[in-house]
C-alpha cells in the first residue's frame, strides 16, 4: 500500500475545494440564467403589452367620440327630442367592440404559446 504523504494530501484537498468552488459557481449561473432571464422577458412582455393596450384605448376613444360628433353634428334625424340616440348608438358600438376585445383574449402562461 502506497502511503499519502502530505503533498498529496494537500493536492487532494486542493482539488476538492476548487470542485465545491466550481459546483457554487455553477449554481449560482444556473439560479441566474434562470431566474434573471425569465424575469426580463415578463417586464419586456408587460411593458409592451402595456404600451400597446393604452395606444389602443386611447385610438378608441378618440374614434368613437369622432363617431359621435359626427352623428350630432351630420344627421339632423337626431335633432328635437332624439338627441341621447347618438350616445346610445356609440355605447352600443363601444359595448360590441369591448365584447370582440374580451372574446379574444385567451388563458395562457406568460412565454408560451395559445393552444
Amino acid at each position: 500500500m502506497a502511503e499519502e504523504t502530505p503533498q498529496t494530501g494537500r493536492s487532494s484537498a486542493r482539488r476538492e475545494s476548487a470542485g465545491v468552488s466550481d459546483v457554487v459557481d455553477l449554481v449560482k449561473e444556473y439560479a441566474k440564467q434562470e431566474t434573471l432571464g425569465p424575469l426580463k422577458g415578463a417586464g419586456r412582455w408587460l411593458a409592451l403589452g402595456s404600451a400597446g393596450a393604452t395606444f389602443l384605448g386611447l385610438g378608441l376613444v378618440l374614434v368613437l367620440l369622432g363617431i359621435l360628433r359626427l352623428l350630432q353634428t351630420e344627421l339632423s334625424a337626431f335633432d328635437g327630442g332624439f338627441s341621447w340616440v347618438p350616445y346610445l348608438i356609440v355605447l352600443v358600438l363601444c359595448l360590441g367592440l369591448a365584447w370582440i376585445a374580451l372574446s379574444r383574449v385567451k388563458k395562457a402562461t406568460l412565454g408560451k404559446e395559445p393552444n
